[in-house]
């Protein structure tokens, strides 16, 4: 009987998780090994419901955005019975290996269940936030930017026709790597990440300023700042400890509070999930394509409690705990040659 190898995707779905999945595949049966795909993330895992991936199921999907997988956010050490289970699973499966595919929740579980369970674990690192240390970049990051900064220069478009302050709220819950990208590849006049604590009113001098010479203003924010003097209630949070953000978002709150301090009707817009899906852009595809093989390298040559990732334009591998240590948020250097274009 080949050997087996499992896949599962966590977390948010972004796009080159397929890719990905078609690398991993590809690669594997180079080898000679049987791919079973695990459904719903580490919620599958649980459940035990998987799917054999040949290559016939993947050969069509490097240009689809998601995951063929299923994701969910569900963390197995948080489910009655969850880790049990997961454990029994990957036995009954008669996994040699299990390539998971997610951001600092998943890979964190990952990274735990090698640590503490023996569990041979390889990472594929994939988020829109772009926050994981240990790697230059993640796939799905450059697809959300280039949908984001089209729509901010739609929005600049119909704000320049009313005479508007235009807001375009972008995902970014602890991180800010998306409005940061977005807003300068976009020419925003002002970039709000929630690595940096708002000044409404040095903002909105300089959105006065920017408006009086060219009759609107374009503003990026991230969802996960913290506006002065703006209640957000009680929090809830979610099973890996995350404050799940208002369904209203700040743009609204942002809109008001810019209004109110410069006289200038302003609007604001929330992309939201639609930064999710869509076709990876060609950066993506080839990322997530060359993340997904080296996966399957690791795992064939039993290189377990691995990570792979970009550094430079090589694909590496690194020990996963360091990658799951510390959240990678803009730096200093980043946010000052943002700066440089608020003039």
């Amino acid at each position: 009987m080949a050997k087996r190898i499992g896949i599962l995707t966590g977390g948010g779905d972004c796009p080159g998780l397929n890719p990905a999945i078609r690398g991993v595949v590809a690669r594997a049966l180079d080898y000679g090994f049987e791919v079973i795909g695990i459904l719903e993330g580490y919620k599958g895992l649980i459940e035990g419901k998987s799917r054999p991936l040949r290559l016939e199921d993947v050969e069509e999907i490097a240009g689809r955005g998601g995951t063929i997988l299923g994701t969910s956010r569900v963390n197995p050490f948080k489910e009655k019975r969850g880790l049990e289970r997961s454990l029994e699973n990957i036995k009954k499966l008669k996994l040699a290996g299990l390539i998971t595919m997610g951001g600092e929740d998943t890979l964190g579980v990952a990274n735990k269940l090698y640590e503490e369970y023996k569990v041979k674990v390889v990472g594929v690192p994939k988020t829109m936030d772009n926050d994981l240390s240990a790697t230059d970049y993640t796939f799905g990051f450059d697809t959300s930017v280039t949908i984001a900064v089209d729509a901010a220069e739609r929005l600049r478009d119909t704000g320049r026709s009313h005479r508007r302050i235009m807001i375009l709220e972008v995902m970014g819950r602890h991180a800010g790597w998306v409005a940061l990208f977005t807003g300068m590849a976009s020419g925003a006049d002002w970039i709000l990440i929630p690595e940096e604590k708002v000044d409404i009113e040095r903002m909105c001098r300089h959105l006065k300023k920017v408006h009086k010479r060219k009759n609107y203003a374009l503003v990026v924010a991230s969802e996960g700042i913290k506006i002065p003097g703006v209640k957000v209630g009680r929090e809830e949070l979610d099973q890996f400890g995350h404050m799940i953000l208002r369904k209203r978002g700040v743009g609204e709150d942002l809109a008001k509070a810019i209004e109110e301090e410069t006289g200038i009707e302003t609007r604001a817009a929330v992309i939201g999930h639609i930064q999710r899906g869509g076709a990876p852009t060609l950066f993506d595809r080839m990322l997530g394509t060359r993340c997904g093989v080296r996966a399957a390298d690791l795992a064939a040559k039993k290189r377990f409690g691995r990570m792979v990732a970009l550094k430079g334009n090589e694909i590496i591998d690194v020990p996963l705990g360091r990658a799951v240590a510390k959240l990678k948020t803009v730096d200093k250097r980043w946010q000052n040659l943002a700066k440089v274009f608020f003039k």
